[in-house]
């Protein structure tokens, strides 16, 4: 780092996030904005990825379907620059395997690993002109074995896979890393309480607390730094990390 020069700085610097309009994926634009890059908020919700940018100082949205090969395109052609892809888009499911219906299955692995191909081989040409950063937002689901988990621990372990096979291939051209974090209080946990378990929210969040060591969740906004300190050039050495985030969970 260069003297005088302020910490995980990313001045200059290009970031596309996926998913970006809430949760993790919003306190990531956030941060990296912060930090001084021009991000480029991606989400199937345009209207709220368009109001989050709004408040960011250099920031712009797109509408972005992680699913469909055709609408990544659409956004990978509006980019002239990038340095930073942060895959984040995903989903939950709960259910063992008797419970995951084939359908069921089928999406969650289009949505949380096939949508990590799609979007990196779209973006693919840029990151190489600059030796990029992709940052995979994986889980410990992708560690270790959770119950009531099977189809969730499926794609989060592919994405860990993904994560490091990418880093063999291009060892000198890109930087790739997953972060694999514990249960974060996001929407995304909300919308699972509501749809699972409404009737016993606060028993539920209590259980959910208890599960990581520290005894909480971890803050969308502690992703978002691990992401900027993974981007920037203090962390120029690493590739091919899982590096989790999760309370101790892992640990235990």
């Amino acid at each position: 780092m260069s003297e005088g020069k302020e910490a995980f700085c990313l001045n200059g610097k290009h970031a596309l996030v996926t998913g970006g309009a809430s949760g993790i994926g919003e306190a990531t634009c956030r941060e990296l904005a912060r930090a001084g890059a021009f991000v480029t908020v991606a989400d199937i919700n345009l209207e709220k990825a368009e109001s989050l940018a709004k408040q960011l100082p250099q920031a712009k949205a797109v509408l972005m379907d992680v699913t469909k090969r055709a609408s990544i395109e659409a956004a990978a052609a509006r980019l002239d620059q990038l340095d930073i892809l942060v895959n984040n888009a995903g989903i939950a499911h709960v259910g063992d395997i008797s419970r995951v219906e084939e359908e069921e299955f089928d999406h969650l692995m289009e949505v949380n690993v096939k949508s990590v191909y799609l979007v990196t081989k779209a973006m693919l040409p840029l990151l190489l002109k600059v030796r990029g950063s992709i940052v995979n937002i994986g889980s410990v689901a992708g560690l270790v074995g959770i119950k009531q988990r099977f189809a969730y621990c499926t794609t989060k372990g592919a994405v860990v896979a993904m994560t490091r096979q990418l880093a063999v291939e291009f060892p000198k051209e890109l930087r790739v890393n997953c972060i694999c974090p514990g249960t974060v209080y996001t929407p995304f946990v909300e919308g699972y309480l509501e749809k699972y378990h409404s009737q016993e929210k606060d028993k539920m969040i209590a259980e959910l607390n208890a599960r990581q060591p520290m005894g909480r969740m971890g803050k969308p906004e502690e992703i978002a730094a691990m992401v900027r300190y993974i981007c920037s050039e203090e962390a120029e050495f690493m590739t091919g990390s899982a590096l989790t985030i999760d309370g101790g969970w892992t640990a235990a």
